[in-house]
């Protein structure tokens, strides 16, 4: 924490509710997994060494990353 100035905050779900409850900050998350698993390399885990896997995320959230940038902005007139 004192290298990276990180702050973890788990969210958790309490037990009295029922049904679905949309739990703060975790939608991020959630979409940043899912973006990563359209990548077809990474839906299993096919890489024989974490060194190997570890590129691969990277790869895929570069690319992400690069198509963001890439697109296009709204006109603001």
């Amino acid at each position: 924490m004192a290298v990276l100035a990180l702050v973890l905050a788990i969210v958790k779900r309490t037990d009295d509710v029922r049904g679905f409850v949309v739990l703060p900050k975790r939608w991020i998350v959630e979409r940043f997994f899912a973006h990563l698993m359209r990548s077809r390399r990474l839906v299993r885990d096919f890489e024989r060494c974490t060194g190997s896997a570890e590129a691969m995320v990277y790869w895929e959230a570069t690319m992400l990353m690069t198509r963001r940038l890439a697109r296009p902005r709204p006109s603001r007139a």
